[in-house]
């Protein structure tokens, strides 16, 4: 599936940024298809794309020390110790990081004119130390998300957060969460945030309302708890009692998906759900288009603002969803779409109803939804602004070029 990361580089090196992409996962089948679609349209070139392998970075670390080794250690041990708190995964993540950015350092030094990483956590401990150890001071921005990116298991989050010239996060949600979580030092960090809203390509989700089946329903998304999944069904179990004829396919994989299945068959709602596991980009985007309605019950802070709301909404497809972080931002309040509370299976089944009986309200949504998508959500406007945003940080942009300065993204992929 194409992903919100595709869309955002893509947009960067259409709008002229030079662009070097840092996974700091192995690119395995399943997280290449991150980076594939650009390799495929010829848009980032594949040497631009660096993978560091554990072994050999850990080498570099014993056998060329370089650099200021005693100020990286300290530096590691810091964000280590942070990563400890969250537990042994966390740490274990964090230590897998660290000899990668000492050798990003080594074998990319004082390249960029900008370090950006692409998430907050272990992408960002990555970047992070690879600019503490760049000989030359440039710019370093921070993009935040969601979930462990942002609101759960923040490790070293307040120091990258202090450090970073420029905070980038994908709703005004975020914006208030980190000022309000860190408000001690709120003054200092709120000028630098900066709210750019992930991008759609909008001629590839075509405008079609219209002949929409009466009931069919769609969910995708991580099979996890945090999606509210089990408030879904319990919804159109109440719904199949008042002798609806609603179906619903799920799309999505994950942790979730054994315990959705068996729940699926105690409410004796076996023959309405269809569970499709993870599809193709072309196949969701074609599964939404031939829906009645998108719903989105999350029960939490799992999302930011989720990309698939926004897909719905360029594709014409009215949308549910939860009253939750970023979500209210791209329903305009409700006035693109319907809010729910959270958890709340029975206000869940009248918004359902309500639509499914509506056919002029959900036109109405739809309309509304796709100008809202073309005004906050055009991946080619939303590209251009983070560009300038990248170059006015960059003093060492170069003049004589109409790109703006290269970005270093580590994004863990």
């Amino acid at each position: 599936m194409a992903t919100f990361f595709e869309r955002d580089m893509r947009s960067l090196i259409e709008a002229g940024v030079e662009l070097d992409v840092f996974p700091i996962y192995p690119l395995d089948r399943r997280m290449w298809r991150y980076a594939q679609p650009l390799l495929d349209a010829d848009v980032l070139p594949r040497e631009r794309v660096h993978h560091l392998g554990f072994a050999s970075s850990l080498g570099r670390v014993v056998a060329r020390p370089g650099r200021p080794l005693g100020r990286f250690l300290r530096d590691a041990g810091a964000v280590s110790a942070a990563a400890l708190r969250y537990g042994p995964v966390s740490l274990a993540k964090t230590a897998y990081v660290l000899p990668k950015a000492w050798a990003a350092a080594e074998r990319y030094a004082d390249r960029y004119d900008h370090v950006l990483a692409y998430w907050g956590n272990y992408a960002g401990t990555c970047a992070y130390l690879f600019h503490r150890l760049q000989r030359r001071r440039v710019p370093f921005s921070l993009w935040l998300h969601a979930g462990t990116d942002l609101y759960f298991r923040p490790a070293y989050l307040r120091q990258k957060l202090e450090y970073a010239d420029n905070i980038i996060t994908c709703c005004e949600f975020n914006r208030s969460f980190i000022l309000e979580r860190y408000r001690e030092v709120a003054h200092r960090l709120a000028p630098k945030i900066h709210v750019c809203y992930h991008g759609l390509d909008l001629p590839v989700f075509p405008f079609r309302p219209d002949d929409r089946p009466p009931g069919k329903l769609i969910a995708v998304g991580r099979l996890a708890r945090d999606k509210g999944f089990a408030y879904l069904l319990r919804a159109v179990a109440v719904l199949a009692g008042r002798g609806s004829s609603v179906e619903l396919e799920i799309v999505g994989d994950g942790e979730e998906r054994r315990p959705l299945e068996r729940l699926t068959r105690q409410l004796g709602i076996g023959d309405r759900v269809a569970f499709r596991g993870w599809l193709t980009f072309d196949e969701v985007r074609s599964a939404m288009g031939h829906a009645t309605v998108l719903v989105h019950p999350s029960d939490g802070l799992g999302d930011g603002l989720p990309n698939v709301l926004r897909e719905a909404m360029a594709l014409g497809t009215p949308v549910i969803a939860s009253r939750v972080a970023g979500i209210p931002e791209a329903l305009d309040d409700g006035r693109c779409g319907v809010l729910t509370p959270p958890r709340d299976i029975g206000a869940l089944a009248d918004a359902i109803a309500t639509l499914l009986g509506d056919p002029a309200l959900r036109r109405t949504l739809a309309e509304r939804a796709r100008r809202r998508t073309e005004e906050q959500f055009d991946m080619v406007r939303n590209g251009a602004r983070l560009a300038e945003l990248l170059q006015r940080a960059a003093p060492g942009a170069h003049p004589e070029r109409s790109s703006t300065a290269p970005v270093l993204s580590a994004h863990p992929v």
